[in-house]
């Protein structure tokens, strides 16, 4: 069966997963990941329409949705989302999501990543970082959270938030793990890891967004009285 991931916490991102019914046997049949993190809305629907048309697929074939939920800034982060439960709905395929930082997480385990507990990171702006805390094997031991570098654990960190800051992360007795200082979040990885999961028999979250902040818009007050 064929699984479509989607994740645009930092990047823009979708793949196509092929696995078993009973989710074994997992493996990327085509993926796009943008380098851009601020055109997701334009290039996200195309960049599905023609990952689904170059292995000749229609929405009938996908199986499952899986969405990054983040953490990520509102913008990005809800084009991904709006756009897996619209095609949820068009498709009637069942829709899950998964934290974001799963994906990064699963980027270290399968590159050997190291024998103890890690940290991965992404650019939260506002000179803050989102990050969670993983056991050795990927398991998620804390987090989601937003904070400034310094206040990160002890700990190797991996993903482009620890390339952002190593002095800071370096002050706070935390390192940017060489090798992964520039890596964010990919569909690809999001569906292996999500697969994973289900293979498992563990369930998946749905997808309410992680955002962490409260929005920058506001409600306008009441018009004060000019007299």
């Amino acid at each position: 069966m064929i699984v479509l991931a989607i994740d645009t916490s930092a990047i823009a991102s979708a793949a196509l997963i092929r696995c078993h019914e009973s989710f074994s046997d997992a493996a990327v049949l085509a993926s796009f990941a943008t380098e851009d993190t601020k055109s997701h809305a334009e290039v996200l629907a195309p960049g599905i329409r023609a990952l689904v048309a170059e292995q000749e697929l229609t929405g009938p074939d996908i199986a499952r949705i899986v969405v990054g939920v983040g953490p990520g800034p509102f913008t990005g982060l809800r084009s991904g989302i709006a756009t897996a439960r619209a095609l949820a709905f068009a498709w009637s395929v069942p829709l899950d999501g998964l934290m974001s930082l799963a994906a990064l997480a699963w980027d270290v385990v399968e590159a050997g990543g190291p024998d103890s507990e890690f940290v991965v990171a992404t650019d939260a702006r506002r000179k803050e970082l989102y990050w969670a805390r993983y056991a050795a094997g990927g398991a998620l031991l804390d987090g989601p959270h937003v904070s400034a570098p310094v206040e990160l654990p002890s700990l190797p960190v991996y993903g482009a938030g620890a390339g952002l800051y190593p002095e800071q992360l370096a002050g706070a007795g935390a390192s940017a793990a060489p090798g992964f200082d520039s890596a964010q979040p990919t569909a690809a990885s999001l569906g292996l890891a999500a697969v994973a999961l289900l293979a498992a028999g563990e369930a998946l979250p749905d997808t309410t967004p992680l955002y962490l902040r409260e929005s920058d818009a506001q409600v306008p007050g009441p018009r004060k009285r000019a007299l």
